[in-house]
């Protein structure tokens, strides 16, 4: 499926930094539409968690020799996702690829080209009827264009951090390794290089309707999106 098919679906895309609430609102609003739904930065996270098998360290990770194996994986992930379930070759790994080694990792395989490249693709082609709500980094820029929705979730730093570090808790994750300072220098870290890398950086594109949910309830953001959207079908 090309770019050009996926205009005739209806494409809500979500974009926006590490713990904005994109995910939940994402989820929500394609259940409610009886949309498809795409987490874009899960594709990421699957390959940095082969790479993390693989004995690659984030020193590692972006030599030139390893770019192709990255790309091989790309293309060949055999994934399911189904809610918040994510399998891999058979293996559930929707919890283990939210561990912030993966997030790092993610972060930085990301400004390797050749992989941005064989995902585009694999991308898209979660476009189809009824239609696809779609969240990540770059689904306005780069992968979704002519979306019919275009939306830039963001929200406060220091907000994010505690978001992301009652998440990991809920989700079992230890206080260690759920470290409240370490999460806030790690997501300042993150969205440096995110905004700053030279492919598709994190950034609103110039139609997009940005929405700040440092101080808005998830339910109030969810109502946003979908207002949003019926507003212009």
């Amino acid at each position: 499926m090309n770019q050009n098919h996926t205009d005739a679906v209806p494409v809500i895309a979500i974009d926006g930094p590490t713990a904005s609430g994109k995910g939940a609102v994402a989820q929500a609003v394609a259940q409610r539409l009886g949309f498809h739904y795409l987490d874009s930065g899960a594709l990421y996270r699957l390959v940095a968690w082969l790479a993390i098998h693989a004995g690659w360290t984030s020193d590692t990770v972006l030599d030139v020799a390893h770019e192709q194996q990255l790309a091989q994986w790309a293309s060949t992930l055999n994934v399911h996702f189904e809610g918040e379930s994510i399998v891999l070759d058979g293996e559930e790994v929707g919890q283990a690829i939210r561990a912030e080694e993966v997030g790092n990792m993610a972060s930085k395989i990301a400004t390797v080209g050749v992989l941005r490249e064989a995902l585009l693709q694999r991308q898209r082609d979660f476009a189809r009827p009824a239609g696809l709500v779609a969240d990540g980094r770059d689904m306005a820029s780069v992968v979704f264009p002519n979306a019919t929705v275009k939306v830039f979730l963001t929200a406060d730093a220091q907000i994010r951090a505690e978001r992301r570090y009652k998440q990991l808790i809920e989700k079992g994750f230890s206080a260690n390794m759920a470290d409240l300072d370490k999460i806030v220098a790690d997501l300042n870290a993150r969205d440096e290089r995110d905004r700053n890398r030279a492919l598709a950086p994190l950034k609103p594109v110039a139609d997009a309707f940005v929405l700040d949910t440092s101080h808005m309830s998830l339910e109030a953001a969810i109502q946003t999106v979908i207002e949003r959207f019926r507003q212009v079908v």
